[in-house]
């Protein structure tokens, strides 16, 4: 014998819905078209941040705020349409940390995983686990999740980095934890400087290594090396439509993303180059590390020279036009989406909004 389900009108509806809510509840029904959409949704917008104007607000914070009292001197790059959530993206942080001459920012650790992208540094370096790391523009450098770091600048200008950081997921997902160093000396004891390149970044490992972590034991990968790798590369002609040359960091344990959580790459752009539209799950921001040109997200045009940050969010189609040589670093979420099994992405005539 069937059932016959009765067709509520609209107010019968609003008066279940009001009775059910004390309890916590709210029907699927009702929200299922906002939670399972056509394409992927971001609340981001592209933007670009022009160095040369946000500089002076990095130095000036060197001034005001004593490295005692902010732990970390850094102004937070905050998506323009997500002001308050402390993100540039839903899922990724960045922001510009400034640390002056012979200043130290003490060592902590956390649970969120970092990445160091060296925008200006005379005498910079920084400490991961012990182990002293020089910092020059253009390096990456990683500190990995529960992993003490801490940095200092020896030179007599002000060191910038811009820190990229998965704080935005590790907070969704619940697991922050932070812990200061109270040891008696400055820096944690570790081993020499240039021990972790030396047995994991000459294209070999120590023979029986059996890979502790899912992080890359790489802790600085320098620019001059990576410069060196895709000029080698460009000359070659291999030019990708929409990337021109571009090249991941990688962990040598697994040929995986440096961090679980964050991909790291750089690429370079031949003058003239004209790309073709890109659009990925994943978002991305980059960072002008050389050279002039323009990045067009969608219907927005992004102009970036030296130093400049821009966002790309995720399923924006864009491509990039260089005006002469060029070198960007991008950060992005796309090895958790390919871990997860969610990443997808669309080129040319294809990468186009739904």
């Amino acid at each position: 014998m069937s059932t016959v389900i009765h067709s509520a009108s609209e107010s019968e509806k609003a008066e279940f819905y009001d009775r059910i809510d004390p309890s916590n509840l709210y029907p699927l029904w009702e929200a299922v078209k906002e939670m399972m959409t056509k394409g992927p949704q971001t609340e981001a917008t592209p933007h670009v941040w022009k160095f040369d104007d946000i500089r002076p607000y990095v130095i000036e914070a060197g001034s005001l705020v004593s490295g005692e009292d902010a732990e970390r001197r850094t102004l937070m790059l905050e998506n323009p349409s997500m002001r308050g959530a402390r993100r540039i993206t839903e899922a990724l942080y960045s922001g510009l940390q400034c640390i002056m001459p012979g200043e130290i920012a003490e060592p902590h650790r956390h649970s969120p995983s970092a990445l160091r992208m060296v925008i200006e540094s005379e005498g910079g370096y920084t400490s991961v686990n012990g182990e002293k790391c020089d910092m020059a523009p253009g390096d990456l450098i990683l500190n990995p999740s529960w992993h003490w770091h801490g940095h200092g600048q020896e030179g007599n200008r002000p060191h910038i980095s811009m820190t990229c950081l998965d704080v935005p997921l590790v907070r969704f997902l619940g697991p922050v934890f932070a812990e200061a160093w109270t040891g008696n000396t400055t820096f944690p004891d570790g081993p020499a400087e240039g021990d972790s390149n030396a047995r994991y970044g000459a294209n070999m490992l120590p023979m029986d290594r059996a890979a502790p972590s899912v992080t890359s034991p790489i802790f600085r990968y320098p620019y001059s090396e990576t410069k060196a790798a895709l000029a080698q590369l460009a000359t070659g002609g291999t030019i990708d439509a929409c990337h021109g040359v571009k090249m991941e960091y990688i962990n040598p344990d697994n040929a995986g993303p440096v961090l679980p959580t964050l991909s790291a790459f750089m690429q370079q752009l031949p003058a003239g180059f004209r790309g073709e539209n890109y659009q990925s799950t994943a978002a991305w921001v980059y960072h002008a590390v050389e050279g002039h040109g323009r990045t067009i997200v969608g219907d927005k045009v992004l102009n970036w020279g030296p130093k400049d940050i821009f966002v790309v969010p995720a399923w924006y189609p864009h491509r990039h036009e260089a005006e002469s040589e060029s070198f960007l670093y991008s950060f992005s979420d796309k090895g958790v989406h390919e871990k997860l099994g969610l990443f997808r992405d669309q080129r040319g005539a294809d990468a186009v909004v739904d």
